[in-house]
Formats: structure tokens, C-alpha cells, sequence
């Protein structure tokens, strides 16, 4: 396994690096540490483009919808049994709502601290996430399996920080209100805030698994195999090794790579090792981790983005070609990211979690 994630690394790190210095552009921009995206002009709207890029994400998503909607009513039974809220989850909630609070105010005492709101909110929801798990199922990530529930951290920093990395090439996001961070600062707050994101989605895709309806519905839909696998992961695995060069050099046409190729990497690999990917179940028609997971991340983006809108410490976009529609700071279309994220938290999280909580 250390051996795929550093084949995986080196070709999510060298791929872009190659493109741009194939291309004769200077790499110092793209070294420097903490990884800040080179300042661009992001391409400026285009009806074309936006249509274009509306039509294949209805196309994509539509199906599932229609699924969802159209799925036969979960088998009735008994009702399950639910478990009292836990006075831990009160406690969390308490926490979200003051830190939520400070976040979106400016307090001259809380001056100090204002720029460092995120990582509390989004401890505050990770437990209070967990705790709804409890109160459905009588069990959750938090309490079962502590141990690999915080190796999820860790790994979540190191996971977003090449995220931060390929953004240096395609600069579709920045960070202000931490102008005055030095690089130690930066690189320390950010791994912070950082290590909660694997640990948000992978909780609240659990909690969706909760729910009946999300899982007749995928339990059992249309089995997709794939003939000559490894012929086929050799091929994509090229492609997208070539969609990485990319970025840096017709950074304008193919940002939106940055959320599929890390995925496409990383179970391309795992397909020539002859490991389970988190696509396997796909075979048997079962689709219910793929659809917890896009779900769960889609759930987080609408509050990464709706409590990033009011906090000091933010971020903001500048997508080319489709930067319109802006719900909180991001473009109606750019929510779709989401979708494919969410299945790249699924392979990384199997890393350190029961493969079959991933599925």
C-alpha cells in the first residue's frame, strides 16, 4: 500500500511539473512552499461553454436522481429502535453553534482568533454528524473504531494538500484574511484545517447509509464491468497522467480535471496491482457507496461554502468560462466537483477504514 500512495504522489506531483516545463515555462513559481496558486486572468464567461458543461453533468447526475426518486419503497419491517441523542452530540452542538457564531461576527476580543474559525466549526459538525449516526444506527465512526476515525485526520491533511498543489497550476481558488500569515503560519493553520476533511465526509456518508431509501434505491442497479480491466486502467492511467501535464499549460480547458484525475490515479494503480478498488462493487450492481459518498460530499460543499461566505479567513473563486450563478462564492456548476470528490474521499478513506464502510 505505501508503495501505490508514492506511485500515486509522484505522478499527481510530477505530471504537472513535466507539462509545465515541457512547455518552457519557469518552475520556480510552482516550488515554492507553502504551494500558492500563480496569480492568473481566468477566461472570462462563455454561454457555450457553460451549456456545454451544464448538459454532461444533467446527463450524469440524472440518472441517479431518477433512481432515487423512482426506487420502490425500502421492504417495511418493525421500526428500528432509536437510541436517545448523546449528551456528547448536545455538547458538539453547543460548540457548532458558538463557533458558527464567532466565525460570522467580529468581536474585538475575539480579534485574535478570528482567522481561525473553520477548524472548530468543522470539529463541532464532524461529532454532531456522528452523533445523529448514534442516535439512528447505535453505533458510529467516532466511538466503534476511534483509532482508524482519527488516523483519518492526518491523512486527510496530506490528502487536501495535493489538492492545494494542482490548484498552483489552474489557480481557480485563493485564500484571503490570512494576508499576514508568514509560510510557518500558513503551512500550520492550513494542515489544520485541512486534516478535517476526510474525517467530514467520510462521517456523513455513514450517516446517509442510515437512511433506507438511499440504500434500496443502489443496493441493486445496473452492473457495470468493465472488459480487459487492466488493459483499460494502463489506458486511462495514460490519459490522465496526460490530463495532469495539462493543467499548467491549457490550465483554462481542463481545470475541471483537477477533481477527476487524483481519483482516476489512484484506482488505476490499484486495478494493474490487482487490489480492490472502491469502484469494485460496481460489478455486482452495487452502487450505494458511491452514492453515499457524492452525496456526502455535495452535503459538505453546501456548508463548506455557505460557512466559508461569512467567516474572515476565506476563500475565493475565479473559474474560467463558467463563472456564473454564484451560489455563497461558488458557481452554480462548480458544486458538481463535489460529486467526483466525494468518491476520491471513499478510496483514500478505505486507506486507513473497513473496506466495507467505504462501499
Amino acid at each position: 500500500m505505501p508503495l501505490l500512495v508514492g506511485i500515486s504522489g509522484l505522478i499527481l506531483v510530477g505530471a504537472p511539473l513535466a507539462g509545465v516545463w515541457l512547455a518552457g515555462q519557469p518552475l520556480d513559481a510552482y516550488l515554492e512552499l507553502p504551494p500558492r496558486p500563480v496569480p492568473t486572468v481566468a477566461a472570462g464567461f462563455s454561454w457555450t461553454a457553460f451549456c456545454l458543461l451544464a448538459a454532461f453533468v444533467v446527463a450524469a447526475i440524472a440518472p441517479f436522481v431518477w433512481r432515487f426518486l423512482g426506487a420502490p419503497a425500502p421492504a417495511s419491517g418493525p421500526a428500528p429502535s432509536r437510541l436517545a441523542f448523546p449528551n456528547w452530540g448536545w455538547a458538539a452542538l453547543l460548540w457548532l453553534a458558538v463557533s458558527w457564531t464567532l466565525a460570522w461576527t467580529r468581536f474585538s476580543w475575539f480579534e485574535s482568533f478570528q482567522q481561525h474559525t473553520f477548524t472548530p466549526l468543522w470539529l463541532g459538525y464532524i461529532v454532531c454528524v456522528n452523533a445523529l449516526t448514534m442516535q439512528r444506527a447505535g453505533s458510529c465512526l467516532l466511538t466503534r473504531e476511534p483509532a482508524r476515525f482519527a488516523a483519518l485526520f492526518p491523512l486527510s491533511a496530506l490528502f487536501w494538500w495535493f489538492f492545494e498543489y494542482l490548484n498552483r497550476f489552474v489557480a481557480n481558488w485563493r485564500y484571503t484574511g490570512i494576508e499576514n500569515f508568514d509560510a510557518l503560519e500558513y503551512t500550520f493553520f492550513a494542515t489544520l484545517a485541512f486534516s478535517t476533511v476526510l474525517p467530514a465526509v467520510t462521517s456523513t456518508a455513514e450517516w446517509l447509509g442510515t437512511f433506507p431509501r438511499l440504500e434500496s434505491a443502489f443496493a441493486r442497479w445496473h452492473p457495470l464491468r468493465v472488459p480487459r480491466p487492466k488493459a483499460a486502467a494502463t489506458l486511462v492511467l495514460a490519459l490522465t497522467t496526460l490530463s495532469l501535464a495539462a493543467l499548467g499549460v491549457f490550465r483554462e480547458y481542463v481545470f475541471p480535471l483537477v477533481w477527476i484525475s487524483p481519483v482516476l490515479v489512484m484506482i488505476c494503480l490499484q486495478a494493474l496491482g490487482g487490489r480492490a478498488t472502491v469502484l469494485a462493487p460496481l460489478a455486482s450492481g452495487d452502487w450505494r457507496g458511491i452514492a453515499r459518498f457524492s452525496a456526502a460530499a455535495l452535503a459538505c460543499g453546501f456548508l463548506w461554502e455557505m460557512w466559508n461566505y461569512g467567516s474572515l479567513a476565506r476563500w475565493e473563486y475565479s473559474i474560467p468560462h463558467v463563472d456564473r450563478f454564484r451560489i455563497f462564492e461558488m458557481p452554480l456548476l462548480g458544486y458538481a466537483g463535489y460529486l467526483p470528490f466525494g468518491i476520491e474521499c471513499a478510496a483514500i478513506a478505505a486507506l486507513v477504514l473497513d473496506d466495507r464502510r467505504t462501499r
